[in-house]
Parts: C-alpha cells; sequence; structure tokens
C-alpha cells in the first residue's frame, strides 16, 4: 500500500470558518478516494491564522521561525495539496497570498493542487478563475479542472448544499487521480544534508 500525504491549506481568519470546513470536507473526499486506489493517506491541515505573524516576520526577515518551517516543508513534501482561501475584494485574502509569497518558488512545480474557496456572495466564485487559479499557475502548479466555491446558501441544507457536495466529489475525484498515477512525494531537499562521507571529507575528497 503506498502512503500518501496531502497537505491541506486554510486561510480561514474566524473560528468556526467555514474556509476551514470546506478544506476539511475536500480532504476528507480526497481522502476517501485515495484510499479506494489502495492509498494510506495522512492529511496535513495547515491553519494559516496560526502562523500570521510568523508570515510577515519571514517576509521583513526572510527567515521563518521554526513553527512556520515546518508548515512550509509540509506543502513543499506533500502528493497534493488542497488550498482554500475565503474571498475578500474579489480576490483572495492577503494572509493566504503572503503565506504563498514566502513558499519556495520551485516547491509547488507539477504539484497536484485543487483549489477552493468561499465568500458571502456567490458572485465571487468568479475569483477562483481570474485570481487563485493563475497564481498557482505562475507557481507551475498543475491545477484540478474543477475549483470548488462555497456561497452562505451552500451550507442551507437543502438542493444548493447537494451541489456543493456533488462539486467536492468531483474535485476530490480529480486530485485523487492525479496523485495516485505519480510517484510518492520524497519529501524537500535538506539543504543541509551530507552528500560527501566524513571519511572523505578527512581525506580531502569529493566524489561529485
Amino acid at each position: 500500500m503506498s502512503r500518501r500525504i496531502l497537505a491541506v491549506v486554510s486561510a480561514g481568519l474566524n473560528q468556526p470558518s467555514s474556509s476551514r470546513l470546506l478544506a476539511d470536507q475536500l480532504a476528507a473526499a480526497a481522502r476517501d478516494e485515495l484510499v479506494g486506489r489502495g492509498a494510506d493517506v495522512e492529511l496535513r491541515v495547515i491553519e494559516l491564522r496560526e502562523y500570521a505573524h510568523d508570515v510577515v516576520n519571514h517576509l521583513l526577515t526572510g527567515f521563518p521561525p521554526a513553527g512556520l518551517r515546518q508548515a512550509l516543508d509540509t506543502v513543499a513534501g506533500a502528493d497534493g495539496l488542497i488550498a482554500v482561501t475565503p474571498i475578500f475584494n474579489a480576490s483572495y485574502n492577503g494572509l493566504f497570498k503572503a503565506f504563498f509569497d514566502v513558499v519556495d518558488r520551485d516547491a509547488l512545480t507539477g504539484r497536484p493542487v485543487l483549489i477552493g474557496a468561499t465568500g458571502g456572495t456567490a458572485r465571487h466564485s468568479l475569483a477562483l478563475e481570474h485570481a487563485v487559479r493563475p497564481m498557482f499557475a505562475y507557481l507551475r502548479s498543475v491545477v484540478m479542472p474543477t475549483a470548488v466555491f462555497a456561497a452562505p446558501e451552500d451550507w442551507s441544507g437543502d438542493r444548493d448544499e447537494s451541489a456543493l457536495r456533488s462539486r467536492i466529489r468531483r474535485a476530490a475525484t480529480e486530485l485523487a487521480e492525479e496523485v495516485a498515477r505519480r510517484p510518492a512525494a520524497t519529501g524537500p531537499a535538506d539543504p543541509f544534508a551530507l552528500t560527501t562521507s566524513f571519511e572523505e571529507l578527512l581525506a580531502g575528497r569529493d566524489p561529485a
């Protein structure tokens, strides 16, 4: 059984958060799809509100605190990414953008990404296509065709919620298929790892 890691990033600012709720539902659906394909799945959730100060400090100093470094490594080392943001003023919120500004520029190259968003009105749904998708395309990710937006009426328990569940399943299936057909991620490279043995270092030889 292959082991797969899905990083789940939620940029909701409130508790409880509709963005976190959507992220959890997308993650659960993707996990179920991968398990059905014979994978052992680990979900690693990153609540960006917990790292807000660290993200700003990283932007100012260029050095991530330990907690943020772990979150960045989780994103870089995952087999797939689920990223959900609330929509403010017709775009992703500032915390969402700032976090991905400090992700290593090559960390998401070729990485399957499922994008989602929440907002106070369905009119914000186009922000997924004109703001969120282009950002991940710039990072050279493989963004799933189905993006999932949830407005307040989508949680109402009627036909709208059923339509949301259908979109979640479709998007999760796309992500699972993309993750399953790829080799398992090996995690981010350790910049401090020794590529030369101590014996070779002592002898003054570098096999490279």
